[in-house]
């Protein structure tokens, strides 16, 4: 972020990542105006200046940008697809809708691109979340004091592995590996709900608080724009990742956004749970 940056506009999906952004806004004095997705946006950002607007009421919130003074924009937080024939576009909307739709049909990178392009047509900067979180991404190498064992890290390292992959195809960010098998991918129902399933296995294919084995791996798609999609995790990953008898999480070093880094290790070390960071090809010794 500049020294002297502009009025953000935070254009919010649902989770914990807008509140994070929003509450950095707020300790660095930086003028902030949150747009709300209706059914998606939590409710906890109310707090801050802001207004709702539906998802295709474009024109709507480009206005309310504008009178705001807003320089940038950062889109952040989880939004399902919609069903674009419920929609209710504004005048704005339905003038781009049909570009938006042609590009779902090309994946979610693509819909993201051409959403981002809506706005950077209009003279905003798009800001990642990440710079606005001050670059707080995951480190190289074991965050917290446990540090996971050979045979773990090969299974982080494939989930990481077949998370990149499923990424060439569009399909999701994270994976689970036990053991070598593949217990899950993410696909459309997040990270949360991959977690939950994986606590829904037969014991004999997980871990458990007992014995943990088994990581979650999350890596960004590589065909993404980092500046919408980087992936993030945050003490309720940690949690789910414990529930489901895993013994850590990892992702790639500086392409995972944490959101409360001190509450992450806390909890992680709490409840036994390596965290690890693996290194970009070009740093790794």
């Amino acid at each position: 972020m500049s020294a002297t940056p502009g009025t953000l506009g935070l254009i919010a999906g649902g989770g914990a990542l807008p509140h994070a952004i929003a509450r950095r806004c707020e300790a660095e004095g930086r003028a902030l105006f949150v747009v709300r997705l209706d059914g998606f946006a939590d409710h906890h950002l109310d707090r801050w200046p802001g207004a709702t607007f539906g998802m295709a009421e474009i024109g709507g919130i480009l206005k309310a940008l504008k009178r705001e003074g807003c320089t940038a924009v950062c889109l952040a937080g989880t939004v399902s697809r919609p069903d674009f024939k419920r929609l209710k576009p504004d005048l704005k909307g339905a003038s781009v809708l049909p570009g938006i739709i042609a590009a779902a049909t090309k994946g979610d990178d693509a819909l993201l691109r051409k959403i981002l392009s809506v706005f950077e047509a209009e003279g905003y900067a798009v800001e990642g979340a990440d710079d606005i979180l001050g670059g707080d991404t995951l480190p190289a190498g074991t965050l917290g004091t446990i540090t996971p064992l050979t045979d773990q890290l090969a299974d982080l390292r494939k989930a990481l592995h077949v998370a990149e992959k499923a990424g060439e195809l569009d399909i999701g960010q994270g994976a689970v590996v036990c053991d070598g098998l593949v217990l899950a991918v993410e696909a459309q129902e997040g990270t949360d709900a991959m977690l939950s399933r994986v606590a829904g296995l037969p014991a004999d294919l997980r871990g458990s608080a007992a014995s943990r084995k088994g990581a979650l791996g999350k890596a960004p798609k590589p065909i993404q724009d980092l500046r919408v999609d980087m992936p993030v995790i945050g003490t309720r990953t940690v949690e789910l990742a414990a529930a489901a008898g895993l013994a850590g999480i990892g992702g790639v070093a500086g392409r995972l956004i944490l959101i409360d880094r001190d509450a992450i290790v806390e909890t992680a070390d709490r409840l036994g749970l390596y965290v690890w960071g693996e290194p970009l090809p070009e740093t790794a010794p």
